[in-house]
C-alpha cells in the first residue's frame, strides 16, 4: 500500500471515529444552547424538604442536559425576601421562583387558587386536577397578566392545624384567639372569631412563649419538629383544613420561558412534575417518625371537633362567594374546581377509603408490626 492511499484511508477512518464520538454524546447537549438561570426560593435552607425542591429541579436539569441548562437556587433573603420571590420572577429580577401562590394573596387573591383553597382537594386529588383536570392550564391563563408560566413543584400533603397554648374544644374557644395565620386561611378563621396575626417564621416561638399569640400554624410534623413549639404550645391540632393539598409551584418569567427551545420546555415540565411528586413522597416518609418524636417530647395531639370543622367549612363558602363577587379570575378558577371536587369525594368513599380504614383498624390492633407481632 503506498503512502498516499494509506493516508486517505486513515483520514476516512478518523472521520468515522470522530463521528462516532459525536454520536456518543447526549443528543440534547449537542443540539441545545447553554442556559444559566437564577431561582429565588421563598424558603430557608433549614426547611430542607420544601426548599430542596428547587435544588432537585436544578440537579435534574443539569444531569439531563449534560450541564447545558443550569439553575442556581437562592434561599429566601439571598436575593429578595421570601415573600417577594414570585414578583421577582414577574419583573425579571430572576428567571424563576419556587414559592406558594398564596404568598401573593395581597397582590391578587386569585394567586391562591394554584396553591390551595380550604376544603378543596387532598394532595392526590390536587395532582389529578392539575395534570388531567385543567388545573395547570387554568392557572397559567390567569398568570399571563403577570408575565408568568407556572408548573407544580411540590406538595406537603394535608398539613396540621397548628399549635395552641390551650385546648380548643368548642367553637366558643376560637373566639378572640390570637393566631399566627394569614392570607385566605386568615380570612376564613376570622369568621370564626379568630384574630389573625402576621408573624415572621423566626418570631413565632418567642411570640408563643410570651403569650403575644395564642396559637400558630406552620406545616406538619417534620418541619414543625425543628422549631420546638411543643415546649410552649403543647396542643397540636389536626387537620389543617385550610391546606388539604397545598401545591408548591415553580414560577418562570414568561418571556424567558418562551425563549427556551422546545426540548428544554418539555424537559422543564417533566422535571417539575418529578419534583412535585417526589416532595410529597419525602414528606410521607419523614412525617410519621417526626410525629412520633413530637408526641414523645410533649406534644398532645387533638382533632378539631366536628362543630369547628363544620363552621369552618361554611365560613370558607362565604369567603368564596365574597371573593367571586370581587375577583373574576378567582371565580373562574374556583368554579372550575367544583365539578371534580364533587366527583372525587364520591369516588374516594369507595375502594380507597374502605381499604385505608380497614388497614388503620389493623394497625390499631397491633397487627401491622414487623413479623406479625400482636
Amino acid at each position: 500500500m503506498d503512502r498516499r492511499s494509506f493516508l486517505a484511508r486513515a483520514s476516512v477512518g478518523g472521520a468515522a471515529a470522530a463521528a462516532g464520538t459525536a454520536l456518543a454524546a447526549p443528543a440534547i447537549a449537542q443540539e441545545s444552547p447553554s442556559i444559566n438561570w437564577r431561582m429565588a426560593s421563598s424558603f430557608p435552607k433549614s426547611l430542607d424538604t420544601i426548599y430542596g425542591g428547587g435544588d432537585e429541579l436544578s440537579k435534574r436539569l443539569n444531569e439531563a442536559t449534560d450541564g447545558k441548562f443550569k439553575i442556581q437556587v437562592f434561599a429566601a433573603g439571598e436575593i429578595v425576601p421570601g415573600l417577594d420571590s414570585i414578583n421577582a420572577a414577574t419583573d425579571g429580577t430572576v428567571e424563576s421562583a419556587h414559592s406558594v401562590g398564596y404568598y401573593n394573596w395581597g397582590k391578587d387573591p386569585a394567586f391562591a387558587c394554584g396553591a390551595d383553597l380550604p376544603f378543596t382537594f387532598s394532595a392526590r386529588a390536587k395532582a389529578a386536577y392539575n395534570y388531567h383536570g385543567g388545573g395547570i392550564e387554568n392557572y397559567n391563563e390567569f398568570l399571563e397578566q403577570y408575565s408568568l408560566v407556572s408548573f407544580p413543584g411540590g406538595n406537603t400533603g394535608v398539613q396540621m392545624g397548628g399549635w395552641y397554648r390551650k385546648e380548643i374544644k368548642t367553637l366558643e374557644d376560637m373566639k378572640g384567639l390570637k393566631m399566627r395565620i394569614a392570607g385566605l386561611a386568615g380570612r376564613v378563621v376570622e369568621k370564626l372569631g379568630v384574630v389573625p396575626q402576621q408573624v415572621a417564621g423566626g418570631d413565632v416561638y418567642p411570640a408563643l412563649e410570651k403569650g403575644t399569640i395564642d396559637a400558630a400554624e406552620w406545616v406538619g410534623p417534620y418541619d414543625d419538629g425543628k422549631l420546638g413549639f411543643q415546649k410552649v404550645a403543647p396542643y397540636y391540632y389536626y387537620p389543617g383544613f385550610w391546606e388539604g393539598g397545598p401545591t408548591v409551584s415553580f414560577f418562570f418569567n414568561k418571556a424567558k420561558f418562551e425563549e427556551l427551545p422546545d426540548n428544554y420546555k418539555s424537559l422543564l415540565r417533566t422535571c417539575c412534575q418529578a419534583v412535585d411528586q417526589n416532595m410529597l413522597a419525602e414528606y410521607d416518609i419523614k412525617n410519621p417518625t417526626a410525629l412520633r418524636e413530637l408526641v414523645g417530647s410533649g406534644a398532645q395531639l387533638r382533632p378539631f371537633s366536628e362543630e369547628i370543622m363544620a363552621a369552618a367549612f361554611e365560613a370558607s363558602n362565604e369567603v368564596y362567594a365574597e371573593l367571586s363577587e370581587e375577583n373574576e379570575w378567582f371565580k373562574k378558577q374556583y368554579e372550575a374546581m367544583l365539578p371534580f371536587r364533587d366527583e372525587w369525594y364520591l369516588y374516594a368513599q369507595t375502594a380507597e377509603y374502605n381499604f385505608d380504614t380497614f388497614m388503620m383498624v389493623q394497625q390499631r390492633n397491633g397487627k401491622l408490626k414487623p413479623g406479625g407481632e400482636q
